[in-house]
């Protein structure tokens, strides 16, 4: 499974927003009661995103092309040395031999669109649900775009521009942007907090160098969470985990910060770091790592750090609503487990192929996980930790994520 992992190159660009329609309307009471909950699954080399129902049987609906634009995005890329030499380097250190044509993407409040980040074109894009059809398209600082985050209210998206050390915020509307902010080297996962004040950026260095030994782990980067006004995109705080892993004789363990959820008042915050099978809890008002979670290692899987696609040996975290169960994707040693957030007892170990994602369900029963390397999205219950259903979906799922669609809605004729 190793990949050769070249070295990025300084980015350049700056970010502009290169086509801006007219601003979507406001839902009406009637316009939301004509939707219809869904979960968007992101096929990342496909560069498709399959809309399967939100709970239960997670049925297929229907499929979105999200690169519409492909011939003319390729186009420029090969009219550009530069950008060619950056999409060439995600072909084949990030995207193991692929294209990556989508990471994120979020519903739009009146389920009219589907905003999408594609990391290999450098971009985040609005498409109409109905037509297919792209709305708008943001250039992200430098050459790729990774994770997002959508505000509370649905009206804003944040942006990691991951060659740039930059998070763009932008109205998801029209695509304007409201707001940047600097970051650690690489942001990676953003999250908007419960009430919409802050935005914590996560920045996770170089993942895809081979100087992983934990003696050259001050080559990775800079990476810290950066926490900042979500009004202002002024930084109100800076949280490094290096010191708090040290404190508890971690030494060797990772600082780069890899999927994280929040408890439900958010005094907690659970998070996975590069290289580690488990996950740490750390206590926002006391600023310590309060409990560290080990997970079962496939006697399968290498220890050899250079084998972990992109240092991440476990990618994927989701909480339960009522924020008794943790759901953890075992990514390289090909399981998923639901852990007791009391106890920190893990349930049964599911069997997934590199799951990359977890997310919950729409009636909030379940952890739905991407099994990237089976091309499909697997169900495990809360209550139980086992497995109620698996459906198939496009080439390598990564995020997946609760959206709206028309009550009608079926996939664009385009």
């Amino acid at each position: 499974m190793p990949v050769p992992k070249p070295r990025h190159l300084c980015a350049m660009a700056a970010a502009v927003v290169l086509t801006v329609t007219a601003p979507a309307t406001v839902a009406s009471a009637a316009d939301t009661a004509a939707l219809r909950e869904v979960l968007f699954v992101g096929n990342n080399w496909d560069g498709t995103a399959d809309v399967i129902k939100s709970s239960g049987d997670l049925a297929k609906i229907g499929r979105i092309n999200v690169v519409p634009d492909k011939d003319a995005r390729m186009a420029e890329i090969n009219a550009d040395p530069i950008k060619w030499i950056y999409f060439m380097a995600i072909r084949n250190s990030v995207g193991e031999g692929h294209d990556q044509f989508v990471d994120d993407m979020y519903s739009t409040p009146d389920g009219k669109s589907v905003v999408v980040s594609r990391p290999s074109f450098a971009d985040v894009v609005s498409i109409d649900l109905a037509t297919g059809r792209i709305n708008w398209r943001f250039k992200v600082s430098g050459y790729r775009a990774d994770h997002m985050a959508v505000s509370p209210d649905g009206t804003r998206v944040a942006v990691s521009a991951s060659t740039a050390n930059t998070v763009h915020v932008l109205n998801i509307n029209t695509g304007q942007q409201l707001g940047s902010f600097a970051t650690g080297d690489k942001p990676h996962e953003n999250i908007f907090t419960r009430d919409g004040k802050y935005i914590w950026n996560m920045a996770i260095g170089d993942v895809n160098t081979d100087s992983d030994a934990p003696w050259l782990d001050w080559t990775k980067g800079d990476r810290h969470i950066t926490v900042v006004d979500a009004t202002t995109y002024k930084q109100v705080k800076i949280i490094d985990m290096r010191d708090k892993l040290d404190a508890i004789g971690l030494t060797d363990y990772s600082d780069a910060v890899r999927p994280a959820v929040f408890s439900p008042d958010e005094s907690k915050l659970y998070f996975q770091v590069s290289f580690f099978n488990g996950f740490f809890e750390y206590d926002l008002a006391t600023d310590k790592i309060t409990r560290t979670k080990t997970l079962p290692k496939n006697p399968a899987t290498s220890d050899d750090r250079t084998t972990m696609v992109n240092d991440s040996r476990h990618h994927g975290l989701s909480m339960s609503p009522d924020g008794s169960k943790l759901c953890v994707a075992g990514t390289m040693d090909d399981y998923a487990t639901v852990v007791n957030r009391t106890t920190l007892q893990e349930g049964p170990l599911v069997p997934a192929s590199k799951p990359y994602w977890a997310t919950v369900s729409g009636d909030g029963k379940s952890c739905v996980v991407s099994e990237s390397g089976a091309d499909q999205v697997t169900a495990i219950d809360f209550a139980t930790g086992q497995k109620t259903v698996s459906v198939p979906v496009g080439d390598h799922p990564q995020r997946v994520r609760l959206g709206h669609v028309a009550a009608d809605w079926t996939s664009p004729s385009s």
